[in-house]
């Protein structure tokens, strides 16, 4: 009961806290994008954009910011005996993370908010394109932290003292699995800041709206999400093969697939036992697992009794089958939602462009829907990432039965669980009034220059 309800508290905490990551990441470097292109022209469509865009990234970040604390609670208080056991090694990139790229990107995002017509142009440029920096930079040790927990390596056990200790800071920090999700994350952000662009415009753009200021954004924000959806695929085809080899249970578990086959197919949909043990019904693409695993359309893929046995033989009796179902439908609406996403920049680049003789409406509310396929496509990637490494807290080191607190009781954690629940309820209802306000009012208009330095005046462009 206690194990079950402090995962299911990390999983809600988590998974929402994530909405704004992959917003707030992709979202920057646009940001900084625009207002390059302000610097570099002087247009004032640009001055606007960027006003308007980084509004919005300021109401994400703060969100973020409060969502993420919640996580460092959590470990001391649900995950003491996890804390105890590996902190020493998973502490060190969150300690760095704080220390210098948290440090790096709020200080200069607040230099970039209160700087405006007090700053240089260039001064102030570059401080949001710092902030944008140390986004990524956060991003990246916190999934060295993450990618450790799927590939332990750098650390020693110290039986005497019954913990992990860090031997290899330099081993953590260049883990192949951190490259690879630091990759496929990354790419993932560009789409969802991406469609955020498109999704907005669209709206404002069926209205007739600022047309010179949402046309620029909304090409951006397709360009974006084609280019960071190839991205995506690439990313994401590593990252599968690196998966294989550490943790070939979790790529068994995508498929559903008991018995070890070479060559291995793909089921776009199956209708069957609900751990997928017995299959009625399925649409399949041949040889496409294998070549997710592998690189080869004949490659062998370990089935889940083939490797479940083997788990048995190296950690002793035990079920080391995750949620079947759970990794089953997850790894697929994650690839759906990204494959729609890339759908909707494809259709909205050809309908707007140069020659183009308009832009249909449905496409506009069919942008404005999209807005919900990076964000469901990250959520659901986020699930089966973690959710496939079970019954794992730490593959092969230590199992999430024995991580939780030992002390605290299932009243305690109850209880935190409804309170942070209906906190985060409350939170989505503020950011959504927020985001809704202020998307629909629009870019603001710019007052005339300064006679004297020949820039908007500071008033007219402050947050």
């Amino acid at each position: 009961m206690n194990l079950d309800l402090a995962r299911w508290q990390f999983a809600i905490t988590t998974v929402y806290h994530f909405l704004f990551v992959p917003l707030t990441i992709g979202l920057s470097l646009l940001v900084a994008g625009i207002q390059t292109a302000w610097v570099r022209t002087g247009q004032e469509r640009y001055l606007r954009a960027t006003k308007f865009w980084g509004k919005l990234l300021l109401i994400n970040f703060a969100l973020g910011v409060v969502t993420g604390i919640v996580q460092e609670f959590q470990f001391g208080m649900n995950w003491s005996d996890y804390s105890r056991f590996v902190g020493d090694i998973f502490g060190a990139p969150l300690a760095v993370e704080g220390l210098l790229a948290f440090f790096l990107e709020s200080t200069f995002l607040g230099l970039w908010i209160f700087g405006w017509g007090r700053l240089p142009q260039r001064v102030h440029l570059a401080c949001i394109w710092l902030a944008a920096i140390g986004t990524m930079l956060s991003a990246y040790f916190i999934l060295a932290a993450n990618s450790w927990m799927q590939h332990p390596v750098g650390f020693v056990i110290n039986d005497a003292r019954g913990r992990a200790e860090l031997v290899d800071f330099g081993a953590v920090l260049t883990n192949n699995t951190a490259v690879a999700a630091f990759a496929h994350t990354m790419t993932a952000a560009f789409v969802t800041g991406g469609m955020f662009l498109v999704a907005i415009s669209a709206w404002h753009l069926a209205r007739g709206n600022d047309t010179d200021v949402f046309r620029p954004s909304m090409r951006l924000g397709l360009l974006t999400v084609l280019i960071a959806s190839i991205g995506v695929v690439v990313s994401g085809d590593i990252q599968a093969r690196i998966m294989t080899e550490q943790q070939p249970m979790k790529m068994a578990a995508a498929e559903a697939l008991y018995t070890t086959s070479a060559p291995a197919s793909f089921s776009l949909f199956t209708i069957g036992s609900l751990d997928g043990s017995e299959e009625l019904f399925s649409v399949r693409i041949p040889g496409l697992l294998s070549f997710m695993a592998t690189g080869s359309f004949d490659g062998e893929v370990e089935g889940i009794n083939d490797v479940q046995a083997a788990s048995e033989a190296r950690f002793g009796p035990g079920d080391y089958t995750p949620n079947i179902p759970v990794t089953y439908w997850t790894f697929r609406l994650m690839i759906g939602f990204g494959v729609l996403a890339g759908l909707v920049s494809v259709l909205g680049l050809w309908y707007t462009r140069r020659r183009s003789r308009g832009v249909p409406r449905w496409f506009y509310a069919a942008a404005l829907f999209a807005l919900v396929t990076p964000f469901a496509a990250n959520s659901f990637g986020w699930i089966f990432t973690e959710m496939g490494r079970q019954p794992w807290v730490v593959f092969g080191t230590l199992r999430t039965a024995d991580g939780v607190s030992p002390s605290v009781g299932s009243g305690y954690v109850l209880t935190s669980l409804i309170v942070l629940t209906l906190l985060y309820g409350a939170l989505a209802v503020v950011e959504a009034v927020l985001m809704v306000r202020y998307a629909k009012a629009g870019p603001p208009e710019i007052a005339p220059p300064d006679e004297d330095t020949d820039e908007p005046a500071p008033l007219a462009v402050a947050y």
